[in-house]
């Protein structure tokens, strides 16, 4: 599963995700990809089943890239504990994800193919998404 090799600090406090995405949102290296449509944090777990669901898909021809990466750490405290006694252990890393985020992207196989293909990726994801082209951004910005 995706993780920072190393991190300044342990833990991170929760922020919030007003806004769109400013970064990321353009499909720079492929052809087709994955926008998410709606705030949310994707878990590593999620964006591996993601990843494996489109490679088996499209049976390991053509390229995918992935543009999101979990470097935000969520703490849990165990069942059954009383409150304080501080916060509780890092459980899992997010990427955090903004209406507009491109997450995935693909190229070298067929549109229909890569439209399947992202398809049941995306159902693998937490979020609303939509597929877009290359062209749909380009020509949403003008």
């Amino acid at each position: 599963m995706l993780m920072p090799k190393r991190t300044k600090y342990r833990k991170q406090i929760r922020g919030n995700m007003k806004g769109k995405a400013t970064r990321g949102n353009k499909i720079s290296y492929g052809e087709f990809g994955i926008v998410a449509t709606e705030p949310c944090w994707i878990r590593s777990n999620q964006i591996e089943a993601a990843r494996v669901a489109l490679t088996r898909y499209i049976k390991r021809g053509g390229q995918v890239w992935i543009k999101i990466f979990p470097d935000k750490p969520i703490t849990a405290k165990p069942l059954g504990v009383r409150m304080g006694s501080g916060k509780g252990a890092v459980e899992y890393w997010v990427a955090v994800v903004k209406p507009g985020r491109v997450m995935f992207e693909i190229a070298g196989v067929p549109e229909e193919i890569a439209r399947e293909a992202l398809r049941l990726a995306s159902h693998k994801l937490p979020c609303n998404c939509k597929i877009v082209s290359k062209a749909d951004l380009e020509g949403g910005d003008n």
